[in-house]
Formats: structure tokens, C-alpha cells, sequence
């Protein structure tokens, strides 16, 4: 960026230096074609007085001495009547064919405020980063039990509140029941 910037304050002194050599007389004449030329070489035709070019210097601007932007005001913590996991419900089972992808879904009443988020803990591990939403869409989740829980965050990161835990279990295809109906890789 820096080479940039010396490249073209090289050209602008180069320029400068050039101008008044440029600043020659011009001349307007009418060609056979009755089309108007100017030109810097004097033929049948008038010379032109140019006005001088307008130069205005550039204003000054002060950086840094613009008072700084009043934080928002974070907007005050309310009490949640709920806060709970309405789906997957407690010890339903996901079959083969969900291949581990489920959908979890919270009741939050009344609605989450602007500054607070939501995480979702899988078996105790947070399985994705904080967000403001009531929906997580879980994918790839191993065969057998998982323990899904909430947790609903301030705007400083700290748990203000917690769902219970619901229990999920999920039913993944198996090569030792090739039979079962739900086993994608069943041959019919």
C-alpha cells in the first residue's frame, strides 16, 4: 500500500514540474470540413486567452479528535416465564433413516431479548458458538443416547438460565441387521 501511495506522489511532483512547459498558447481554427480544431501550433486561426485554473487547497481534517461514540445502552435483563426444549421431546428415539440429523427447538417466552443468546450443549459440549435464535439444526449425531440442553446467555457471555436435560436416542443402520426395514442399505 505504502509503495502505491510513494508511486503516485512521484508522479504528482513529476506532473507539477511538467505543467508549466504544457502551458502553452492555443489556437482554434475552422478546417476545410468547417469542423472547429484547437490546436498548440499557430495556423490560419486565432489564438485563445485560457483563464488561469481554480486551485483550492485541500482543508485540513484533524483525526482523533472527534469525541467517542456513546456506547448502546444494553437493554436491561427481563425475566423468562419459559425456557425449555419443545422438540426432540425427552427419550424420543431419532430412526436409522434421520441418519443423526435432528432439529432442536426451544419455547422462549416472552421473546429473547436483543442482547441475549443461546447455546446448545450435546453430552455436556457445546456444540455450536452462541447465536440469537430458538432454532439448532444438529447433523451426523452417533448411534445411541445424547443429552441435549439449553443454555440462555447475558450479553456478557455469563448462563442466566438452563433447560433441563432431554435424553435422545438415535438409531443408526447397522451391518449386523441387514433385515431391519429402516436400514437404507437393506437390499429389497
Amino acid at each position: 500500500m505504502q509503495t502505491r501511495v510513494v508511486g503516485w506522489m512521484i508522479w504528482g511532483t513529476a506532473l507539477s514540474f511538467a505543467m508549466p512547459v504544457m502551458a502553452a498558447s492555443v489556437y482554434r481554427h475552422v478546417d476545410a470540413d468547417g469542423k472547429v480544431v484547437y490546436s498548440d501550433e499557430p495556423k490560419a486561426g486565432q489564438r485563445i486567452d485560457l483563464k488561469p485554473i481554480t486551485v483550492v487547497d485541500p482543508v485540513e481534517i484533524e483525526s482523533g479528535t472527534y469525541p467517542p461514540k456513546p456506547a448502546a445502552a444494553p437493554t436491561p435483563a427481563i425475566e423468562y416465564d419459559r425456557f425449555a426444549i419443545t422438540s426432540p421431546a425427552n427419550g424420543q428415539t431419532l430412526p436409522t433413516g434421520q441418519a443423526g440429523n435432528v432439529q432442536v427447538k426451544l419455547a422462549i417466552e416472552p421473546a429473547l431479548q436483543r442482547d441475549d443468546r443461546v447455546q446448545l450443549r450435546v453430552d455436556g459440549k457445546i456444540s455450536q458458538s452462541p447465536m440469537h435464535t430458538s432454532v439448532f439444526a444438529l447433523s451426523q449425531l452417533d448411534r445411541g443416547e445424547h443429552q441435549l440442553q439449553a443454555e440462555l446467555l447475558d450479553a456478557q457471555g455469563r448462563v442466566r438460565l438452563s433447560t433441563p436435560t432431554v435424553t435422545l436416542y438415535v438409531q443408526r443402520a447397522s451391518v449386523n441387521l441387514p433385515a431391519n426395514p429402516n436400514n437404507p442399505n437393506r437390499k429389497r
